[in-house]
């Protein structure tokens, strides 16, 4: 069977991935001490995996493109 065009990526692998296993799981709890050898591993709590995204830069506005607009301003 083949993949859809919607379920395909792009770049290959995924970077960043919204299920983790229950190792990377504990090892991010742990991180942030709110896990410890003692408590369960069943039951955790859950993880939030945050999405790292870019901002577009804005196109800076050049001389050139500000002219041709006073151009056609000009003309009548």
């Amino acid at each position: 069977m083949t993949i859809d065009k919607s379920l395909k990526v792009r770049r290959g692998l995924l970077k960043t991935r919204s299920v983790l296993s229950r190792g990377e799981r504990i090892a991010r709890l742990a991180d942030a001490d709110r896990w410890t050898e003692d408590d369960a591993v069943l039951g955790l709590p859950k993880v939030r995996v945050q999405k790292l995204t870019l901002k577009k830069k804005k196109k800076a506005k050049d001389e050139g493109a500000e002219e041709g607009t006073d151009k056609k301003k000009g003309k009548k």
